[in-house]
């Protein structure tokens, strides 16, 4: 009896050390993004299969200040990899409080039936095209209420073409949900803010630096330089020689500083004209992130 109960035991033990087919099947998703930065300790990046018009997760991420990402390859249900006919990358707050995707969508490719998508800014749902970004600026300093013309119109900066009122002068496209223009200039300690904008023929979010409370300013974005200087800067500030940025920021925004989308850009000569003249941006596509996922 005592054989027989051995011999019993022995297939039994084999048959539960053999493979396991109920274990669930994984498939890799691959990414090869270039552009993408260190969001802090407030914010990651997530990526999205688009199935059957539904968002399905794939990880989170985050990048160091090298632009290396911590994670490049995730396992993935093979059912999902085969159905999905896009990718999408989203920037999460941490912590995050919705498991939903999160409005502001950096970078979408479409599958197309194959086994890699090419992610941009410019396919939907992502924020938006750049590839024909312009725009122009102006100097002078509307707020500044003093009589007479002081000759001080090297202290303002605003986007758009000067006249009576000025008239927005941006090709940008309209941003999605979850994402606003930001004005900056550079000075001495870094990037000051102009504030930030969706609407190209309106005022921005506010003109903390300006020359007085009663006049807010024309009716495009922009910004006088003459009171409440940040630390390390000297008011009022001379606008000429100095760099002009338009970013793009998520909403909610993850710090203070440019975010790394910018897609104009202007070096002021040191001798720039104020108003009537106006100066061009320049395209500045090489911060647009751009990349590759690819399913297996």
């Amino acid at each position: 009896m005592r054989k027989l109960l051995t011999l019993l035991i022995i297939p039994a033990f084999l048959f539960s050390c053999g493979d396991d087919d109920s274990a669930p099947e994984t498939a890799a998703l691959n990414l090869n993004i270039n552009g993408l930065e260190d969001l802090g300790t407030s914010a990651q990046y997530e990526g999205w299969l688009i199935v059957g018009g539904n968002p399905v997760s794939t990880g989170t991420f985050t990048v160091d200040a090298n632009g290396t990402l911590s994670t490049t390859s995730f396992n993935v249900n093979p059912e999902d990899a085969d159905a999905a006919t896009k990718f999408v990358l989203t920037i999460e707050p941490i912590p995050d409080p919705d498991p939903a995707p999160a409005a502001a969508k950096l970078l979408a490719g479409d599958f197309n039936g194959n086994t890699s998508a090419t992610l941009s800014t410019g396919t939907a749902p992502a924020l938006g095209d750049f590839s024909n970004s312009a725009g122009t600026l102006f100097l002078r300093t509307p707020t500044d209420e003093t009589a007479g013309n002081n000759g001080n119109d090297i202290y303002g900066v605003w986007f758009g073409t000067p006249g009576m009122p000025p008239t927005p002068n941006f090709t940008l496209p309209t941003l999605a949900e979850g994402w606003v223009y930001e004005g900056w200039v550079i000075g001495d300690a870094g990037p000051i803010s102009t504030g930030t904008f969706t609407d190209f023929g309106d005022r921005d979010s506010g003109n903390p630096f300006s020359g007085t409370e009663n006049n807010a300013g024309p009716p495009v974005p922009g910004e006088d330089f003459f009171n409440a200087a940040p630390a390390g800067e000297t008011f009022p500030l001379d606008i000429r020689g100095r760099r002009i940025v338009i970013s793009v920021e998520p909403v909610p925004d993850n710090s203070p500083a440019p975010f790394l989308l910018k897609p104009l850009l202007v070096d002021l000569a040191t001798d720039a004209a104020v108003a009537p003249a106006s100066h061009n941006f320049g395209q500045n596509l090489g911060s647009v992130p751009t990349g590759m996922v690819t399913r297996q």
